[in-house]
């Protein structure tokens, strides 16, 4: 019995030298960050004085946003109600009768605004590149907008940029589409399809101008892309008409015909094509950011942590040259 308890100590004292290991561990971390408290009490202070000039130097961000909701497609009569009969002899022709399976137009809608291409000529045609590449800051008293001198002077209407090759002064449209592509957000509903599209600014009146133009182009964009195309099956179908003499092709090429001329005139008529505006966007009058207060707190915490880092390191080092 006694030779048991004895291994029993014996086994228990490596897990009570460990424990005491432990604390003698902490009491070292304690005593090397309360010996330089006051080096990260300088750093921190340092670290928070820095974020707070930081953040107060960041210009205000403003978001506006329309809620859209798809526009009505007829479906259930017109082509759709031509898809079974005459889908096979339609695809021949490039016609789409909406028999499913195909991309949703709202959704085709929503990746053409944020294609590359459709950025670009968006960019070009209202030519808001300085607005997007050189904003300062926003003067709100007479509602104008400071460019940065180094990038672009607005007098000459000359780039400044000091850059490296292959950039240019002035930005190009992949440049300028990274940028674009981060003010501005095209979000879904998924409860009840809605579509939200927001833009973010310097100018509250820039932000509401851009959702607005953005709203009008992706409109216009996608009737002109249904126009061409109907109108490309319509030349097509009127060739086969003149090539045939059975009347019942004739019948269907006429019918066909007819409901791509329904898609054209229907497509001149409304503006609103693909997107409804159920909200339109407003001139904000709040800022959306930057969240100043949390810049200032993150400082702190990375100050705070970096102080630590710094105090330990030292404190280990002399020790071990000790």
């Amino acid at each position: 019995m006694e030779n048991n308890s004895n291994n029993l100590n014996q086994a228990n004292m490596p897990m009570q030298n460990n424990i005491a290991d432990d604390e003698i561990d902490l009491r070292e971390l304690f005593t090397a960050i309360w010996q330089g408290k006051w080096i990260i009490i300088a750093i921190t202070t340092l670290f928070a004085v820095a974020s707070v000039f930081y953040a107060i130097n960041q210009p205000n961000i403003y978001k506006s946003e329309a809620l859209l909701a798809p526009a009505e497609q007829d479906k259930a009569g017109g082509l759709g109600a031509l898809a079974g009969q005459f889908g096979g002899l339609a695809s021949l022709a490039g016609v789409n009768l909406g028999s499913g399976g195909g991309v949703d137009k709202t959704q085709m809608a929503l990746e053409v605004l944020k294609s590359r291409q459709f950025t670009s000529e968006f960019i070009q045609k209202h030519n808001i590149l300085p607005d997007l590449m050189a904003t300062k800051a926003w003067n709100r008293d007479v509602n104008t907008v400071s460019y940065n001198g180094e990038v672009y002077n607005k007098a000459e209407n000359k780039w400044l940029r000091e850059v490296k090759a292959p950039l240019k002064p002035e930005p190009s449209m992949q440049e300028a589409y990274k940028v674009f592509s981060q003010l501005v957000t095209a979000n879904t509903n998924t409860e009840n399809g809605m579509i939200t599209i927001a833009v973010e600014h310097v100018s509250p009146y820039i932000a509401q101008q851009w959702v607005n133009w953005l709203i009008q182009d992706i409109n216009k964009t996608m009737k002109q892309r249904d126009v061409l195309e109907a109108n490309k099956s319509t030349t097509f179908l009127t060739q086969q008409l003149e090539q045939t003499k059975i009347a019942d092709i004739r019948a269907v090429l006429y019918k066909l015909v007819e409901e791509q001329t329904k898609t054209i005139m229907f497509a001149n008529v409304r503006d609103e094509y693909v997107f409804k505006t159920i909200d339109p966007a407003i001139v904000p009058e709040q800022k959306s950011g930057p969240k100043r207060a949390l810049i200032c707190i993150l400082g702190v915490l990375l100050g705070g942590m970096f102080s630590v880092m710094i105090v330990l390191i030292r404190y280990f080092v002399s020790e071990d040259e000790a």
